[in-house]
């Protein structure tokens, strides 16, 4: 199995750590853990600047791009050029202001929905033919960055941690080789509780 990407999206910088905005790399960093993986800087040095953690029987490698989010494509395409991954061995996760608090969406590629960091991706690899998966922030009225740049309310926190660690399973899945579509099937779903849109039973 060629060489897979887990890229996490963000901002850098300790004001933006913990911020909604940063859901990508909150969730790399469970994957780290749980593989006992630290990040360090990657081989192509710090332009772009980024940090990576590798599988050192070199499998996989996870990708935190430390530009600002509208420049996130820099260190995405350098890591697929060292590496020689194309756009199918990529899996992108991020934040998404168009879902509820906590759901979790998986495709296999798409359109941007907006997301900064994703059009960067997209216009640096020419394609949107790459795996996304999205964890919902909520939205909000009138202006979102406050919103985006904002940390989750406390009674949000328990359904953001319950997708960042969801989200981790099926990342880590994903890297052991389980196919985009599997995932689907079991990422998609309402988690359990959650009223379907409308209110409706």
């Amino acid at each position: 199995m060629p060489l897979r990407i887990v890229v996490g999206l963000g901002n850098p910088g300790e004001e933006y750590r913990g911020t909604r905005h940063n859901a990508g790399f909150e969730i790399l960093d469970r994957i780290s853990a749980r593989l006992r993986l630290a990040f360090g800087k990657p081989r192509w040095g710090r332009v772009p600047p980024a940090e990576v953690a590798a599988d050192p029987a070199g499998g996989f490698l996870l990708l935190k791009p430390k530009t600002f989010m509208n420049l996130s494509g820099d260190a995405v395409a350098k890591a697929c050029e060292v590496h020689g991954a194309g756009p199918g061995d990529l899996l992108v996760v991020c934040d998404d202001l168009n879902l509820p608090v906590g759901r979790l969406r998986l495709r296999a590629e798409g359109s941007a929905g907006g997301h900064h960091g994703l059009e960067s991706v997209i216009g640096r690899l020419g394609t949107t033919g790459f795996a996304r998966l999205r964890v919902g922030i909520g939205s909000v009225p009138g202006d979102a960055v406050p919103h985006v740049l904002g940390r989750s309310a406390p009674a949000e926190r328990p359904a953001m941690e319950a997708a960042f660690e969801r989200a981790a399973d099926a990342a880590r899945r994903w890297l052991d080789g389980t196919s985009v579509a599997t995932l689907m099937n079991e990422v998609n779903r309402r988690p359990e509780g959650e009223a379907p849109p409308g209110g409706e039973a």
